[in-house]
């Protein structure tokens, strides 16, 4: 009995011994995970909030910046301005995934939101002025969630209190700016706020161009070769904020000033590199699209789509089953007037066709990868067509020939060896002016097929007549 004492407090002894130590190694870790994390001087910084319907756009876009910036090894924090209303899951992932640096912050009132010319997506935009107050850092390089970096840009730490790119020929841009953080310089902005500085746009474009009139008439920022940081404001070379429609029309990079190192996408929200939709409609959606899926992924997406595609494989084969009862349900007598009646069919068969084209456009997950999306897109549309043709029993062929030129466009504007977006555009026209004919020749033949089987009395019994037996269906 005694050493079986001596053996369970021996093993108890060192059971303590390794659980000492497991939590002297965590904490360890934990605390040159902090070190590594606060050593840098410098930051990349953007910002997040809510209250747009695109939130869950801009949260993945900034997630993939954030890694592409990592995956340069970028010599700086990489730091999310967040506001308090940014959900708790999203922020998680931002610092325990993306290892970033998560700041809330309060909304900041945007005095200008009844403007006349006011874009209300743009409210919460003014947010990004809390860059300043990151002085922990010599210098901050604040960006939005639409550059897509294609080399790292730590020289414009060099630059001085504030340095922007002229995508204009005449504003800069706010998508990407340099600025030395500073209390003073923030607390006077929320003064000029207060007291209603002019605001030509309402959001932080008009309002930082407008703190920083005099920036076109400063010197071209150069990267001093001792690695010293400049004073004073400078221009940035075009090459660190490339509007992607310069590569659009020419299909490549061709900016002299400066590096070429970081593409932007301003204009239309529904023009964002991010969307499914925008490769190849835009020739550079799909380096975004890699850029994803070389750093966070789709696994978010994935469960959605292949729930989608076995709905619409169910579909196909339900209404392929169902061919011969369908009719039943959409053709039944009435006392209104044929005439009617077969115009009303026509409308409900014209519209289905149509819902059959749009809706899978609208169900596919809108950040997708577009060569995933684009299948799933095809096979949803084919799906619901399926329900017309089998219901009105409308010739196949035509009801898809739209879906087979669409899919004949995309390869016409896929087409990598394209000399410039001039030539491309022209390619694209011409295709499109040889598809006409051939859209108005299947549009033709489905309301002569669909008029062919309304007439048919079979599916059409005229009026005080009796309905044939279901069996007869079944020869059609």
């Amino acid at each position: 009995m005694a050493w079986m004492e001596k053996r369970k407090s021996g093993c108890g002894y060192w059971l303590l011994r390794v659980l000492f130590f497991s939590l002297v190694f965590v904490s360890t870790a934990d605390e040159v995970r902090q070190l590594q994390r606060q050593q840098h001087k410098n930051a990349y910084a953007t910002m997040m909030y809510m209250g747009t319907p695109r939130d869950y756009e801009f949260y993945v876009a900034t997630r993939v910046m954030l890694r592409s910036l990592a995956k340069l090894n970028v010599d700086a924090d990489l730091v999310v301005i967040a506001s308090l209303d940014v959900p708790l899951r999203w922020v998680q992932a931002l610092e325990l995934e993306d290892r970033a640096k998560v700041v809330r912050v309060e909304n900041l009132n945007n005095p200008y939101k009844n403007q006349s010319n006011f874009d209300s997506r743009f409210k919460l935009t003014l947010n990004k002025l809390y860059a300043w107050t990151l002085v922990d850092y010599e210098r901050v390089i604040m960006l939005d969630a639409d550059n897509l970096f294609l080399e790292k840009t730590d020289e414009l730490f060099q630059c001085g209190q504030f340095c922007a790119v002229f995508i204009n020929p005449c504003i800069f841009h706010t998508g990407l700016f340099v600025l030395q953080p500073s209390n003073t310089a923030f607390k006077d902005m929320l003064h000029e706020l207060e007291t209603g500085r002019e605001n030509e746009d309402g959001a932080d474009q008009g309002f930082i161009g407008g703190y920083f009139p005099d920036l076109l008439d400063q010197p071209l920022f150069h990267p001093p070769l001792n690695g010293t940081k400049l004073d004073g404001n400078y221009r940035l070379p075009l090459g660190y904020q490339m509007d992607a429609s310069y590569y659009y029309l020419r299909l490549r990079w061709s900016v002299p000033c400066g590096p070429n190192s970081v593409i932007t996408f301003p204009g239309a929200p529904w023009l964002k590199p991010w969307y499914w939709w925008s490769w190849p409609v835009l020739p550079l959606g799909i380096f975004w699209h890699e850029t994803r899926r070389q750093t966070i992924g789709y696994s978010a997406e994935m469960p959605m789509v292949l729930i989608q595609a076995v709905i619409y494989l169910g579909v196909i084969a339900v209404t392929r089953l169902a061919k011969p009862n369908i009719p039943k349900l959409c053709y039944r007598r009435s006392e209104k007037s044929v005439s009617f009646i077969q115009a009303s069919l026509k409308l409900v068969a014209l519209w289905s066709i149509f819902a059959a084209y749009i809706m899978p456009f609208f169900l596919v997950p809108s950040t997708l990868h577009p060569l995933l999306a684009w299948p799933l897109y095809f096979l949803g549309t084919v799906s619901l067509s399926c329900v017309a043709i089998n219901s009105f029993f409308l010739p196949m062929l035509p009801v898809l020939s739209p879906l087979l030129l669409i899919f004949g466009s995309l390869l016409v504007m896929a087409f990598p060896w394209y000399s410039n977006g001039v030539v491309r555009a022209l390619a694209v026209f011409l295709y499109a002016f040889c598809a006409s004919p051939v859209a108005w020749v299947s549009l033709t033949k489905i309301m002569s097929g669909l008029q062919f089987s309304l007439e048919r009395e079979v599916f059409f019994p005229r009026l005080g007549e009796s309905v044939p037996p279901s069996g007869f269906n079944k020869l059609y």
